[in-house]
């Protein structure tokens, strides 16, 4: 029946997904070819000791030690036990060195060394963690050959590296496969897989849909799957459907715990809902269920978000009474709370604290830091964290690079942004789009249009594809230069290159049209963008009547004032200013008092 079940699951991945085995038995040497002919001069290190060596995993300290072990074993006679190569295998893997774990084992398997159910089930791990799923299915057909029949251990790993190469469906299927054909009964930890393979996949419906059908078999879920479909759900929003499901558990008799907890309060934090926070903050301690670091770690970081971080320093004090000590996530979220409110001086405080409990802030707390400081305008407190940043041995990342450059253009510091441009280069650090994006806007804002446009067309020549904030912003500086012509020529060509014009982006065009006084083209345009699906906003609106009250066309102004009425939209304070001039020199003109009444923002008539 086994060999009847495991052959159909094999099956089930015949297309594309297993591996034909070598036609010798038990080697496979595709993958390892390079390897094996390679790690054969490793085992020339001397050991010191007996002729006969002594099996001692703990003088393994790099790879070559573990080789040279292996081959001391191979001269041993007679061969030592599976428990011991198993063990070297392990030590191995630990190491994160799969494909010469791989090579042990098919020397195991080329001299006939002991292997059983677990030695394999290693080997198809480490396939399955150097994406090689297809060479794991085909280590299966080699255990059926050999007489061993593959255990949880063997499929939940197959699941895993399913899950690892994207190919959730098949994953899913083989699961069920698994549980139809009775190949082999599911433990906790092949359930765990499943549930939470298919939740980081996002598909968090058939997770709860396999999970509710595993609650109608003897193989129950326990808490960690529950937990990990909870979280789930809050991640992709369904906050109501992960309560749902916690009560549903608790009902089942299967106790949540502070990972259950966490993952509801983080996703009704994300909501707002912070009522409901209350009370599972509430119904922790009614279950005698201690916050953890996480609790509050969550808990600062999402009253940070919402500006009420006096909040979160009662949290922190409130931690801190507990005797739980906070990490390095607990301050960031905190420092950046502060940032965001603008108080430099206390966020350098819990800075220099974080230092004095002895802990090492890393280079998020840094960016956090200095994107506070660059924001606030003192670029020299920024500049100095940045060359911190390498004396307390870390590394500069594209963030602390994108922060600073921004920084430093905000002041008209081109020059040195620039700079640090190519320091990145030299450093090897990648830019991101944000990064061009960032030097874009700082071309343009120095007026250096002809180098902005090289450097977009330097970007798409060599593969970048500029998203819809790069042209926008370039788009923008040819505008505000007076090159409307070129401007046009880049905004047609956006449909083409697969992006649609933002809002914005028809706001820049719109807006000088206008001042050129091309009025009658800036309506077709207007009309062909709401036919795209584009609804123009407020700030279109006023870019309009304020560009015709520039050029003292009132009359052209109303209708679009008008609109602005139909549609709900406020003037902006600019507007409104040009608007009272306008009242000031026409005193009698009552529609155009009412008009502007209609328009102003609140009841500031």
């Amino acid at each position: 029946m086994i060999r009847k079940a495991a052959s159909s699951a094999i099956q089930l991945t015949r297309t594309g997904i297993a591996a034909k085995s070598s036609h010798e038995f038990g080697k496979f040497t595709h993958p390892l070819s390079l390897f094996s002919s390679n790690l054969h001069n490793l085992g020339h290190k001397h050991r010191r000791g007996s002729p006969k060596p002594k099996i001692d995993f703990s003088t393994i300290k790099d790879v070559d030690d573990a080789i040279c072990l292996f081959r001391d074993m191979l001269r041993m006679r007679p061969l030592p036990s599976i428990l011991v190569y198993t063990n070297l295998l392990s030590v191995i893997v630990k190491m994160k060195h799969y494909s010469v774990a791989l090579y042990v084992f098919d020397e195991m398997r080329r001299i006939g060394a002991p292997v059983d159910e677990y030695t394999f089930s290693i080997a198809v791990n480490c396939y399955c963690l150097l994406n090689r799923i297809h060479f794991g299915f085909g280590i299966l057909g080699v255990m059926f050959k050999s007489g061993n029949k593959p255990d949880v251990t063997t499929f939940g790993t197959l699941l895993k590296g399913l899950f690892l190469d994207d190919k959730v469906a098949e994953a899913e299927k083989l699961f069920k496969k698994l549980l139809v054909l009775k190949i082999c009964e599911p433990n906790d930890v092949m359930i765990l897989t499943v549930i939470n393979g298919l939740c980081k996949a996002g598909e968090t419906i058939p997770a709860l849909e396999l999970l509710h059908l595993l609650e109608k078999t003897r193989w129950k879920p326990n808490v960690y799957a529950y937990s990990t479909l909870i979280d789930g759900l809050c991640k992709g929003g369904m906050v109501d459907e992960a309560l749902h499901l916690l009560f549903q558990m608790t009902g089942k008799g299967v106790l949540p715990n502070v990972v259950t907890y966490n993952s509801i309060i983080q996703g009704l934090c994300d909501d707002g809902r912070w009522e409901d926070v209350e009370d599972m903050l509430g119904e922790m301690d009614n279950c005698k269920i201690s916050k953890d670091v996480f609790t509050f770690s969550i808990l600062v970081d999402a009253y940070c978000k919402e500006g009420r971080v006096k909040d979160a320093e009662d949290v922190l004090k409130d931690m801190m009474q507990q005797k739980i000590c906070p990490d390095m996530f607990t301050y960031n979220a905190l420092l950046e709370g502060y940032c965001v409110e603008g108080n430099m001086n206390r966020a350098k405080q819990v800075f220099n604290s974080i230092v004095e409990r002895d802990l090492k802030p890393c280079i998020i707390t840094y960016n956090i830091l200095i994107d506070g400081y660059c924001k606030k305008g003192e670029i020299e407190e920024a500049w100095g964290l940045f060359l911190e940043v390498p004396r307390k041995g870390l590394k500069h990342d594209t963030p602390t690079y994108n922060t600073m450059i921004h920084g430093l253009f905000s002041k008209g510091r081109f020059v040195d942004g620039w700079k640090l441009l190519n320091d990145m280069e030299v450093r090897q650090v990648h830019p991101n789009l944000h990064t061009y994006s960032i030097m874009l806007d700082g071309l343009c804002k120095s007026r250096e249009i002809p180098k902005a446009l090289s450097f977009l067309h330097k970007m798409e020549e060599e593969g970048i594809i500029p998203n819809i904030v790069i042209y926008g912003t370039v788009i923008n500086g040819l505008c505000k230069d007076g090159k409307l012509k070129i401007a046009r020529d880049l905004f047609n060509k956006l449909p083409s290159r697969g992006l649609q014009p933002s809002v914005r982006i028809y706001t820049y065009i719109v807006g000088s049209l206008c001042q050129e006084g091309s009025m009658e083209e800036a309506k077709r345009l207007l009309v062909k963008m709401e036919e795209s699906g584009c609804a123009p906003n407020s700030c279109l609106y006023n870019v309009i009547v304020q560009s015709l009250l520039k050029r003292n066309e009132l009359s052209e102004a109303i209708p679009f004032m008008e609109e602005m009425c139909e549609r709900g939209f406020s003037a902006d304070v600019t507007t409104m200013i040009m608007l009272f001039d306008e009242l000031q020199g026409d005193h009698e003109n009552e529609m155009l008092k009412k008009l502007v009444k209609n328009i102003a923002p609140g009841n500031i008539m």
